[in-house]
């Protein structure tokens, strides 16, 4: 007898016939004698509606109401699975959170857990109970409810599993497994059998919707392997570990990510510290800086452009343009028109001419390169947000059609 934490993404669980499907597999593994976890997302478009409804009420709530809101999607859905498993007949209880035992630090809407306090858990495991908890969500030391950020229900499931010593940790997509590319968008894209987890976290980070970014480097730190599957299919999925035979493959996958602004600042003073001061300036205020260019100076000034995250392009803005003048830069202007297109791949390391060929495709499609930013495993470029998936599409033909 194992123990099995499974996860099921909002898509699996949008309506009654997806979530009696979602019991069937669940109840399928509790048969084969495991002790089951099941993490639960919101139904389908549900986090977005309470964000509209917030919206209409206040677009200027506190992040604290937010979580009081948003942690109510998790709740319908664990209650409704919990239904579905007990009408197939089986021991199950539903827990919220903080029921659960996660307890998490007090930043709302993107806290981080800071331990699992697992004997409810187990209690409940060791009564035979399939026990069904609301991902996503946690409590802090002050007993507010608070929430993991978007994607957070993959983390939650491996915070579990590594804290219970799980067998297994299943995440369940409404695709069969990862892609060399969103398998929605490029036709050609082909599954991967297994990955590495450097490579999942870049692909994650970069934009591929599969699995959340946090929930990989937890997975990565405690040696847990992922396996990520259909809930829809009996297909194999693709396995998430420390090493991967990738088959000689240059790349694993091509991302994109258009939740990406481009803040550029001109006439900037060439003098010791000033970046420094625009960058803690950012960081005080929670804004991450990603793609950094910086011009060969002139006239005792340079221009600096980088990237920060869309919905944080309108405060960075305020926050520069106030202390451009303070210093007698140039213009500061926000581009929000623009996308991060990103290949990943542990065979770069070892083979020459890897950019070369991105930057032919792109070329060949006549598609600007506005920035670059390389690591050891990655290269991405931003671009024009309208030519995001067509050179998605260019790029993927031009390192896997020839395969």
């Amino acid at each position: 007898m194992g123990l099995i934490v499974q996860k099921f993404g909002g898509t699996s669980v949008k309506d009654a016939e997806r979530v009696m499907n979602v019991a069937k597999i669940v109840t399928d593994t509790y048969k084969k004698g495991n002790n089951v976890v099941v993490v639960v997302s919101a139904q389908g478009d549900t986090t977005d509606d309470l964000i509209d409804k917030a919206n209409e009420i206040n677009p200027d709530a506190t992040n604290r109401e937010k979580d009081m809101l948003l942690a109510a999607g998790e709740q319908i859905s664990i209650a409704l699975l919990a239904m579905a498993i007990q009408k197939l007949g089986y021991p199950v209880v539903s827990l919220l959170g903080w029921q659960a035992g996660f307890e998490t630090t007090s930043m709302h809407t993107n806290a981080r857990i800071r331990r699992i306090n697992s004997e409810r858990l187990k209690s409940e495991l060791d009564r035979r109970n399939i026990v069904v908890v609301a991902g996503f969500q946690g409590i802090s030391r002050y007993g507010d409810v608070t929430t993991l950020g978007r994607g957070g229900s993959d983390t939650s499931a491996v915070a579990i599993a590594c804290a219970l010593h799980a067998d297994l940790c299943q995440i369940y997509t409404d695709v069969e497994g990862v892609y060399t590319a969103d398998p929605r968008k490029v036709k050609n894209a082909k599954k991967l059998g297994e990955i590495s987890y450097d490579e999942m976290l870049e692909l994650a980070t970069l934009g591929a919707q599969v699995l959340h970014n946090r929930s990989v480097e937890m997975a990565k730190k405690y040696n847990l392997e992922l396996e990520v599957l259909s809930s829809l299919t009996n297909a194999p999925g693709t396995i998430v570990k420390e090493t991967a035979k990738m088959e000689k493959m240059l790349i694993s996958g091509v991302a994109k990510d258009t939740n990406v602004a481009r803040i550029s600042i001109t006439e900037l003073p060439d003098k010791p510290g000033i970046v420094f001061k625009i960058f803690s300036k950012l960081s005080s205020k929670d804004i991450n800086i990603d793609i950094i260019l910086q011009s060969v100076g002139r006239d005792n000034t340079k221009d600096i452009a980088f990237t920060v995250a869309k919905e944080k392009g309108k405060q960075a803005l305020e926050l520069l343009n106030e202390y451009a003048r303070e210093i007698g830069a140039g213009s500061v202007v926000l581009d929000e028109n623009v996308a991060k297109v990103s290949i990943v791949g542990a065979g770069m390391e070892t083979h020459a001419g890897v950019a070369s060929k991105m930057f032919e495709a792109l070329y060949d499609n006549q598609i600007n390169i506005q920035m670059i930013s390389t690591s050891e495993i990655k290269v991405s470029v931003l671009i024009d947000i309208n030519d995001a998936d067509r050179a998605v599409s260019a790029i993927h033909s031009k390192f896997f059609d020839a395969e």
